[in-house]
């Protein structure tokens, strides 16, 4: 089947792009140029023209990558045209008449490419992610991932684990036959590398999530407090109902920023206060489950009410900023012991200090987003298979003590396998749906 889509952004532009792939793609250029395809990856003006009556859709360029050499491995075409709504559907109509031209599902070109071999699986998610990215530091980790070095690293630990695999084998091929010392030392050495590097991988603080998919600031406290008042000071924006009202905000309002190039969700949350109302108190249940959740909790309180309940001192841990607000009715210092939590005295109505809030939240970002490694875990399927590699891995050793071969190789294939469906060296078709969803129709 050859598939056809608009590979450029939606909406009036300049140039669109619509790519096609597949065995008649010569064919549909033949029919819509009336001429033989352009000379490989030269851009070559065509007139494109109505199949039918021949009439002219538009000028444009066409560039033609005949397969193998193409990002999807097989025949390819992109054809350039103005940016207009009419013009791009009269070429998809033109092309939706050739026999076995469909429009592509969303991912499908890359999906392609995938499967004929042009790139690995975590290069085809990581093209998803710079196809996404909103801030620098999201196509900086795009870009370090399509470069390949995770998928290298992976690659290795999975060779060495077969290594391994091929020595545990023999011996279970060869029971009566002893393995040289040194092998069985170079099995024990081998594996514990492996491990050890597994689990630095896995010891990364979430870092590759929290650039992927934002840094999760949850703003939360008593009713009244300023809450929705701040969440739309730094979104800059009305994101929130601001009133007088005492529980106003019932849901959970989220808004995406870019706070200096590092990508962040905030929430503002339901109120605390206790509730008769059901939907309130749902409201507030939300509140705490986001908290939870959340990297960063910004516990929002009035300078004029610092009685703080059981419920909002739990809050105050080591991953929140205590935000005390209309500090411009404060009549007097605040308590001793509020001053040891980490703080900051604001007025959102003034617009005073909430510059130093924002420093500290900027201080908070960069110290969760610190990494060394250029071996990052971007996603929750990565991060589920190198830990279930890594449990097999450790049953492995244990069964390898005691000799116990046959049970210490199954753990070994399993290991294996879980590091092979990361990078896709093993029968993953059961995850390619939900991986190829995620990316938009043309690419």
């Amino acid at each position: 089947m050859t598939i056809y889509a608009l590979s450029s952004g939606p909406g009036i532009s300049g140039i669109a792009v619509i790519r096609i792939s597949g065995q008649d793609t010569s064919k549909a250029i033949k029919l819509m140029t009336g001429k033989s395809v352009p000379k490989p990856r030269v851009a070559t003006l065509r007139k494109i023209n109505k199949i039918n009556t021949s009439e002219l859709i538009d000028e444009g360029i066409i560039l033609w990558f005949p397969g193998p050499e193409s990002y999807t491995g097989e025949d390819m075409a992109e054809i350039q045209v103005h940016g207009s709504k009419a013009v791009i559907d009269a070429l998809h109509s033109n092309i939706s008449k050739i026999e076995n031209c469909r429009l592509a599902e969303p991912g499908e070109f890359t999906k392609l490419a995938f499967q004929n071999g042009k790139i690995n699986l975590l290069k085809a998610e990581s093209v998803a992610d710079l196809i996404s990215s909103e801030t620098e530091i999201q196509r900086q980790q795009a870009i370090k991932i399509m470069n390949g070095r995770s998928a290298d690293q992976f690659n290795f630990l999975r060779e060495e684990l077969l290594k391994i695999l091929s020595h545990v084998e023999a011996k279970i091929d060869f029971p009566d036959e002893d393995l040289p010392k040194d092998i069985l030392k170079e099995i024990k050495k081998s594996s514990q590398d492996v491990l050890k590097n597994l689990e630095k991988i896995l010891d990364d603080q979430k870092v590759g999530e929290r650039i992927r998919e934002g840094f999760k600031i949850a703003i939360i406290g008593p009713t009244n407090a300023g809450k929705s008042s701040l969440l739309n000071y730094l979104s800059k924006r009305d994101v929130a109902i601001v009133s007088e009202i005492a529980g106003t905000t019932r849901d959970v309002i989220e808004t995406h920023l870019n706070i200096d190039g590092y990508p962040v969700i905030v929430s503002d949350t339901a109120g605390i206060r206790d509730s008769k109302n059901e939907i309130e108190k749902k409201g507030i249940k939300l509140s705490f489950s986001r908290a939870e959740e959340a990297d960063l909790k910004l516990v929002v309180v009035e300078a004029k009410n610092l009685d703080f309940t059981d419920v909002l001192r739990r809050l105050l841990d080591d991953n929140a900023i205590l935000v005390i607000n209309k500090s411009d009715l404060l009549k007097k210092d605040i308590d001793p012991e509020i001053k040891k939590i980490n703080h900051v005295l604001i007025s959102i109505k003034d617009n005073l200090n909430i510059d130093n809030l924002i420093l500290k939240i900027k201080k908070n970002l960069k110290n969760k987003f610190l990494t060394n490694d250029d071996i990052l875990i971007t996603r929750e399927r990565h991060r589920q298979h190198l830990q279930q590699c890594l449990d097999h891995l450790k049953n492995f050793n244990q069964r390898n003590e005691i000799e116990d071969f046959d049970k210490a190789a199954e753990d070994l294939r399993l290991a294996t396998r879980h590091l092979g469906m990361i990078v896709g060296k093993v029968d993953v078709e059961e995850i390619l749906g939900s991986i190829f969803n995620d990316f938009c129709i043309g690419k």
